[in-house]
């Protein structure tokens, strides 16, 4: 199974930091947003990995190169300074995916949901990844019920921009800038969109103080690991 780390975005809301780096590239507790979906795409067993890239992309094949020392084989696609949004950067990307399902991960979050557990077939379009709406947010975007997802229903829930995504869901797509969600509504629409509720850890690092958070927390937690780990030689100074 391969997967595609969608890393094209511009991070408009993590300005000033994103006009120099690209927003995958953001750290929280010394490691690169895009860097903790590589170790856990391949400890899933997933190592083909697609990345588009667009603004200040270089930056991200020159840090991640082929991916080698993650235990990756690493593909790019490359969308220059126009971005062709997350549907159209997909589309592109087909050729180097295959024409069965793949996996889709937001280069822009970060999570522990084990990739592992993801279904290596599906009988629908695509197969989403939901969690509960998280207090930033003023509505869900989905609703799922016996593995279906439906836009409407209650309670509506947080799409995490984890999916598994088979291309016959871009089937009637031509090549250009659009977006991703009007396909998964129509898929919805046609009870063609499956789903799973996820309830462990998630974050949309999309704000300066979302990703300045979660730094703190993996750091705070990663102090803890280690002042309490019976191995680590500090302990005893």
């Amino acid at each position: 199974m391969r997967a595609m780390i969608l890393a094209a975005g511009r991070g408009e809301r993590l300005r000033p930091f994103t006009d120099t780096t690209p927003k995958p590239l953001l750290q929280v507790n010394g490691r690169c947003l895009i860097e903790y979906h590589l170790v856990s795409l391949v400890a899933g067993g997933i190592v083909d990995i697609v990345i588009n890239h667009a603004h200040l992309g270089e930056q991200i094949v020159h840090r991640l190169g082929d991916g080698r020392r993650y235990g990756a084989r690493i593909r790019y696609s490359p969308e220059g300074a126009g971005a062709l949004e997350t549907g159209g950067g997909i589309l592109r990307a087909l050729p180097l995916l295959g024409d069965t399902p793949f996996v889709i991960v937001n280069g822009d979050i970060w999570t522990d949901y084990p990739f592992d557990k993801l279904p290596r077939a599906i009988d629908s379009l695509s197969h989403l990844v939901l969690t509960d709406t998280p207090p930033y947010k003023s509505g869900g975007d989905f609703a799922l019920e016996g593995g279906r997802v439906h836009n409407d229903g209650e309670p509506m829930l947080t799409y995490t921009g984890i999916a598994v995504i088979h291309p016959r869901l871009f089937e009637d797509c031509t090549p250009g800038a659009f977006p991703l969600t009007p396909l998964l509504r129509a898929a919805a629409d046609a009870n063609r969109l499956g789903g799973e509720h996820f309830h462990g850890r998630w974050v949309d690092v999309g704000t300066p103080e979302r990703w300045q958070s979660l730094d703190r927390q993996l750091r705070a937690a990663a102090e803890e690991c280690a002042r309490t780990d019976p191995s680590n030689p500090a302990r005893s100074q």
